[in-house]
């Protein structure tokens, strides 16, 4: 399975350009859109969805042309958006029955082994009979995932879809995506880097609707290698190290001092030590430099 994007742009009646000439290949698995908000990663999810139409380019999903065979390539396809569904008070597993009948599900004794593998696979058979109205945050995310997977499609795009949960219920849910993510393309988009990190086989970086990097978590990680270094300061010298190197975060240590990580092909100066590169530092590096650029 493979989807194909090549030179995809969209630009709104605003005048915002969403995307920019998007060009990737994503193949089977857990695929990271990683990207702050705005990047246009929800522009990019409602485009391949065939929510929106693009301005230019072609998508094309196992040899099919998608913005050509709109209702064939939905048949295969599962969305999440970042909001979705006010529910009347009906149970998971009425609600759950009801759109399978809608997607054509008619015979009774298969709708319900579809339905049960559905709340099985996204845990949620103990509650099958409690109204989703009254669904924490996480259990309503997992009954989307459930809802997506009665049609058993190949391709599943979830738009930010941990934004707001619990530290408990984001590790639920992850879990969940994790085992649906073998034998599917699960396209995941989010803000968070630790999500991606903790999840995805293989990923991209999109700003300002252009994709930045795209590689393996491990490979973007490791091309960092040797190149970050750590030192501590006080609140006021970080602006000056901002004026002087390549900062990519700071944060606060148990002394109320900053730990601050630059980037640097070389050892940056007295103080600093080298530290193992992050993901985080990926994420940031690539965003500084992409805005670098922008400014010039």
């Amino acid at each position: 399975m493979i989807l194909s994007l090549k030179n995809v742009s969209k630009t709104y009646p605003n005048g915002v350009k969403a995307l920019d000439n998007v060009t990737i290949d994503i193949k089977a698995g857990m695929f990271g859109l990683l990207g702050p908000n705005g990047a246009g990663k929800s522009s990019l999810m409602r485009t391949i969805a065939t929510l929106q139409e693009p301005d230019t380019g072609e998508i094309d999903f196992n040899g099919l042309d998608i913005l050509n065979n709109k209702i064939e390539f939905r048949k295969t396809l599962g969305y999440l958006p970042q909001e979705f569904g006010v529910y009347p008070k009906m149970s998971a597993s009425d609600l759950l029955h009801y759109f399978a009948s809608l997607k054509g599900i008619t015979n009774k004794a298969e709708r319900t082994a579809i339905v049960d593998k559905a709340l099985e696979v996204t845990n949620l058979s103990d509650v099958r009979n409690k109204h989703v109205a009254g669904y924490s945050g996480g259990m309503k995310q997992r009954f989307g995932i459930a809802q997506l997977l009665l049609n058993n499609p190949k391709l599943i795009i979830v738009d930010e879809p941990t934004a707001g949960l619990d530290p408990a219920e984001r590790h639920r849910f992850l879990n969940v995506l994790r085992e649906i993510g073998t034998n599917h393309i699960v396209i995941f988009s989010t803000h968070i880097v630790d999500d991606v990190k903790e999840l995805c086989t293989d990923m991209a970086i999109l700003n300002g609707g252009k994709i930045l990097s795209q590689s393996t978590p491990k490979e973007l990680v490791q091309s960092l290698e040797g190149h970050i270094w750590k030192t501590t300061t006080s609140r006021e010298g970080v602006e000056s190290l901002q004026n002087s190197h390549n900062v990519i975060s700071s944060s606060f240590n148990d002394t109320n001092d900053l730990d601050v990580r630059v980037y640097s092909e070389s050892m940056p100066g007295d103080g600093f030590e080298p530290v193992a590169a992050t993901l985080e530092d990926v994420y940031f590096t690539t965003l500084n430099k992409n805005q670098s650029q922008t400014v010039a």
